[in-house]
């Protein structure tokens, strides 16, 4: 296996699309390393983006964020701004493993390690994050939710690499929030994972939503439907009903160890009705 640590997206671009093997990018390596100890892991190259300097910056604008792919999630929680924007988000990062996986783990990297548990994913895709893909054809952008196409699984095509994480600048009058359930107290994957974003009008009623759920199919989901009942509403206990009816009809998951399927969807529905009341407190100023 090799070994390469570019210090331009361009060379790491190239040395993904040139390689004729398996190739692995290596942000924070935290999920990476684990599966290289493997006995079935093969490698052909393997890719380091953390001395690529533009990778490793939040740049916020008068438009918005872009996270560096090589951030770690504890540099996101120690970043004031993102913080008072996107608690959620940060929050969900903040969930990722211990704080020793935390100073290295990076949402790009739990975006494209595929996993439908991965904590800050539904938290972005409320958000709506968008992926932008470096690759041997320039630069393009998705919806984050557009990446993982299966569990383990992206729509990567080879040579292209999500350099940047982007998240629009809070609108007025909004909020977000990420709750998960799991058989611990920490440093555990989720059973379930709900992610919320609301904004209000002048009156407090919602005027747009989005809503995530993690963990309960085969990717993160944006449902649609959950959004739908919640708006025109001021969060009242029938239009939270119709939240956590239709998280719960949405869901797709298993049954393992972890959880049966009626167990996910309905602990889909509780967590979706908690997420979305803080996020509505926190579109208040609560």
């Amino acid at each position: 296996m090799y070994y390469e640590r570019p210090e331009t997206l361009q060379d790491a671009s190239r040395l993904l699309a040139e390689t004729k093997g398996t190739a692995y990018i290596l942000a924070g390596g935290t999920d990476l390393l684990v599966r290289a100890k493997s006995d079935h892991f093969e490698a052909d190259l393997m890719v380091d983006i953390k001395s690529i300097a533009e990778l490793r910056t939040v740049h916020h604008t008068a438009e918005g964020f872009a996270i560096g792919a090589a951030v770690s999630c504890a540099d996101l929680g120690r970043h004031a701004a993102l913080k008072a924007a996107w608690p959620g988000v940060v929050e969900a990062a903040n969930l990722i493993g211990s704080a020793q996986i935390q100073s290295r783990c990076t949402i790009a990297g739990n975006l494209c390690n595929a996993s439908p548990a991965a904590d800050s994913v539904p938290a972005m895709v409320a958000a709506g994050a968008r992926a932008i893909i470096a690759g041997p054809a320039g630069m393009r952008t998705v919806p984050v939710e557009a990446v993982p196409v299966a569990p383990g699984k992206t729509s990567l095509g080879q040579g292209e690499i999500v350099a940047t994480i982007e998240i629009d600048n809070r609108p007025p009058r909004s909020g977000d929030a990420y709750l998960r359930f799991i058989p611990r107290t920490e440093m555990d994957i989720a059973v379930v994972g709900a992610g919320v974003s609301l904004t209000l009008d002048e009156t407090g009623t919602i005027q747009s939503a989005r809503v995530a759920l993690g963990a309960v199919a085969p990717t993160v989901m944006l449902v649609a439907e959950a959004a739908d009942a919640i708006l025109g509403t001021r969060l009242e206990y029938a239009a939270l009903e119709r939240l956590a009816e239709a998280c719960s009809a949405a869901c797709r998951p298993i049954n393992d160890k972890r959880g049966t399927v009626e167990f996910r969807k309905k602990v889909a529905g509780v967590l979706a009705r908690r997420a979305a009341r803080i996020a509505y407190d926190r579109s208040r100023g609560a």
